[in-house]
């Protein structure tokens, strides 16, 4: 029977699907992850900066994946997984702060107009915890990232 054989969705990665009324189901991003590394990680995409309401509509088809160990870009079956190993570190734990310290950090990788969405974070700072934002940009943003990020908490 096809649902008690293994699948691979890449090379020294398996898992047995498991079965729905629907077929076979894939396992999770985070399962996969999870098996690959067997090390602490942090998984979002670019896709959750658009809920922070900075009026972004952009959709990327990338899993970026914060973690001690990998650098490249990965297949896994039909998902690419972009492991970074940033040189700060990462967070334990995902928060919409953080997301805006990191997406000042990819500004420039995205599609938008850089300074158009400095101007919407500017904006919308309020709706943010300020304090939490300082910090995290002080751990984990880049050098542009924290004098900007800093400069309009202050301003």
């Amino acid at each position: 029977m096809a649902e008690n054989k293994l699948k691979k969705p890449a090379t020294g990665l398996y898992y047995k699907p498991e079965v729905s009324r629907y077929g076979l189901l894939p396992p999770t991003n985070e399962a996969l992850v999870k098996a690959f590394l067997k090390k602490p990680f942090l998984m979002y995409s670019w896709n959750d900066y658009n809920m922070l309401g900075f009026g972004l509509t952009q959709l990327y088809n990338r899993v970026v994946v914060y973690n001690s160990e990998r650098h490249e870009d990965k297949k896994f079956g039909n998902k690419m997984f972009s492991f970074k190993r940033p040189s700060n570190g990462f967070p334990t734990k995902l928060t919409k702060e953080f997301l805006v310290v990191d997406l000042l950090n990819n500004a420039k990788y995205l599609t938008e107009d850089v300074s158009d969405l400095m101007m919407r974070v500017k904006r919308n700072l309020d709706r943010f915890d300020r304090r939490l934002l300082a910090d995290l940009a002080m751990k984990y943003g880049k050098l542009a990232t924290k004098k900007n990020l800093l400069a309009m908490l202050e301003g």
